[in-house]
């Protein structure tokens, strides 16, 4: 008996984590649960055939399979050798054997990881004297890998306070993100989370909405008081330090520090419940500077009082969000999770709700919406039942949608790869499978300006708890001075209770390693910006429109360089032991379309083979013509 392709693909390209056996068990796991989730949508998908008088579309074949559940699944094609492998097996259940074996892979997390970048506008920085935001960064993208209940995500992102370093608190990062503009900030949520556009309710009633000004004043009461920790004694520090024989000095570095990464990094308040209406606020409901109270404008009514500040708005508006919306909340995600899948959601735009019965497909987005509860907001199995349906595999629909509001559910458009799947996918074929690298982490490491500090094995955790738990000025210099002391020590290479200190891992922006793992945002000479990687300044503000550089960096850049001309590259090695030229050409073709070549194509390659004669300048030749194809570009 043939072992299975899980097996297989463990014996061939084992990795921590693409198979393990303790993964916590969900109903995803559960095969049947599975197979009757995804036949209901396809029942739902082919009563909308009858209803439109449509054929129903042939299933793809392997090869297209293939590419489109390593892009969707995990954002990457496949090695040669994982490809070779699938199309090679002869097992009646091997597509569903290769979603399982994708979503059970670090692969996942790092194309989800890519999703909440883009969704939350995840920095590294937000430039100058403000907080390293790398804390919650990594909370994120460990979220995403450890696949956090969706709901809990929100909660979690929505609610927290406290600071950026202590265990648990990371997610204050996504006010500090914002931090000065709350009322964009809470614009963004509504649009992350409910698939709501309010942000035009910010200066006038919504003439594209139902949102009017006063309405989003009282839900934006729900987060009114953030704050920080305060400077309290470290001001007349800061204030010496700003001098100009102490600028520049190791005084002012280390004052600098405790303020910018330690107490700017700090969420303070938890959500007054009441604010006031601004001094240009000119509706009949309400007068310029008046208290209002803190109210939701749809769902189930939560509301706090405008007489006394309350200490938990954030922590109701939370709760409102993911419990009190109805079927707003998990269709909103529903939907989201749909379009990663299917292409397109079945309505579009996915930030703009539509309740299911003014979909084209009510019962469809009823039961889709009713799915992600039922998963309890699990986006792993919800992705694996969507990947299972016969509608994931239908052909490829060369027309245009004949539904511009959504989905039209007759097989997947032609798109091009995003930039994360584009660069993921050129430095598999450089080095072979990327997941295997280290992630990024932030470490727990005391650093001034990079350089690290003894102070006698304490962690970032435990010294910024000391900082806020300081209060004099006298206190401040005591710390500052112990600082200065341990920055001629260096790092400790243990904490107190003898335990390995956590060493930082980072990329530059060439390292061959995952998207995920490189610099949010990308810089702008790099080959993800150029192919549209969000700026990181909107919800999901990424393109996959063409330009000049995109055809310049395929032609003469990074791509030559690093994958071309380099004869060490992963693709290369892979036609090893190849049998003759068509073997080989046949590799090049999985490992790069991931489909052998057809027939005319393979005599067009076999003849630059005879012209070259079998040497690496044929092979780097036809790599690089494929490359540039548009193939290689698109996902169908």
């Amino acid at each position: 008996m043939k072992p299975k392709l899980t097996a297989l693909f463990a014996l061939l390209l084992p990795f921590t984590g693409a198979l393990h056996a303790e993964e916590p068990a969900s109903k995803a796991d559960d095969p049947e649960f599975v197979r009757k989730a995804a036949l209901k949508i396809d029942t739902y998908v082919a009563g909308w055939y009858r209803q439109q008088k449509l054929p129903v579309p042939e299933v793809t074949d392997d090869a297209t399979f293939l590419r489109r559940a390593f892009q969707v699944g995990i954002g990457r094609a496949p090695t040669t050798e994982e490809g070779l492998f699938f199309l090679e097996l002869e097992e009646d259940d091997k597509r569903a054997q290769l979603i399982t074996y994708l979503m059970n892979s670090q692969g996942y997390g790092s194309h989800m990881t890519n999703w909440a970048f883009d969704l939350l506008r995840v920095v590294d920085g937000t430039g100058g004297n403000r907080p390293n935001l790398q804390p919650y960064r990594e909370w994120v993208a460990d979220a995403m890998y450890d696949n956090m209940p969706w709901d809990e995500f929100t909660k979690k992102v929505l609610s927290t306070r406290g600071s950026l370093w202590v265990d648990g608190q990371q997610p204050v990062g996504y006010y500090l993100r914002d931090r000065g503009m709350p009322l964009d900030n809470l614009a963004n949520s509504m649009e992350i989370f409910l698939a709501t556009k309010m942000e035009c309710a910010q200066c006038h009633d919504d003439p594209f909405g139902d949102t009017e000004r006063r309405e989003f004043y009282e839900l934006a009461a729900f987060t009114e008081g953030q704050g920080t920790a305060g400077y309290r004694g470290l001001r007349p520090l800061m204030n010496e330090a700003d001098t100009p024989e102490k600028r520049g000095s190791q005084f002012n570095r280390v004052v600098n520090m405790i303020r910018y990464q330690v107490l700017d990094a700090t969420l303070t308040g938890g959500g007054n419940g009441r604010i006031r209406l601004p001094s240009d606020y000119d509706a009949r409901d309400g007068e310029p500077g008046e208290v209002i109270g803190a109210r939701t404008p749809f769902g189930k009514t939560t509301r706090m009082s405008e007489k006394s500040k309350g200490g938990d708005g954030r922590e109701k508006l939370a709760e409102w969000v993911t419990t009190k919306t109805g079927e707003q909340f998990p269709s909103a995600i529903a939907n989201r999770m749909w379009k990663r899948v299917m292409g397109r959601g079945i309505y579009e735009p996915i930030h703009s709700y539509i309740p299911a019965k003014e979909t084209n497909l009510p019962g469809l987005m009823n039961y889709v919406a009713q799915l992600m509860v039922e998963v309890d907001y699990d986006l792993k199995a919800f992705q694996k039942i969507l990947m299972n349906t016969k509608t994931f595999q239908f052909v490829p629909n060369p027309n245009p949608p004949k539904v511009q509001t959504g989905d039209d559910f007759h097989g997947r458009q032609l798109t091009r790869l995003s930039a994360e799947q584009v660069w993921d996918s050129l430095i598999t074929l450089v080095s072979g499978d990327p997941d295997k690298k280290a992630r990024r982490q932030v470490g727990n490491e005391i650093k001034v300006r990079g350089r690290a500090v003894n102070l006698g094995g304490k962690t970032m955790e435990d010294f910024t708890k000391d900082v806020l738990a300081l209060k004099s000025e006298g206190d401040f210099r005591k710390m500052v001075d112990e600082i200065m002391k341990g920055m001629g020590k260096g790092g400790s290479k243990k904490d107190s209770g003898s335990m390995m200190m956590e060493q930082t891992v980072s990329y530059g922006g060439n390292s061959m390693v995952r998207a995920s793992e490189l610099p949010s945002p990308a810089p702008r000479d790099h080959l993800l910006f150029l192919f549209g990687s969000s700026d990181r300044q909107v919800v999901e503000a990424a393109s996959n429109e063409p330009n000049v550089g995109q055809v310049l960096t395929l032609m003469n850049g990074f791509v030559q360089k690093q994958l071309v001309n380099n004869p060490n590259a992963h693709i290369y090695k892979s036609l090893k032991g190849a049998s003759d030229p068509a073997e080989k050409i046949r590799r090049l073709y999985v490992g790069i379309l991931n489909r052998p070549p057809r027939d005319e194509e393979l005599s067009w390659m076999l003849d630059e083979v005879k012209i070259s004669g079998d040497t690496q300048e044929a092979y780097s030749n036809i790599l690089a013509a494929l490359v540039m194809s548009s193939e290689f570009l698109f996902l169908q």
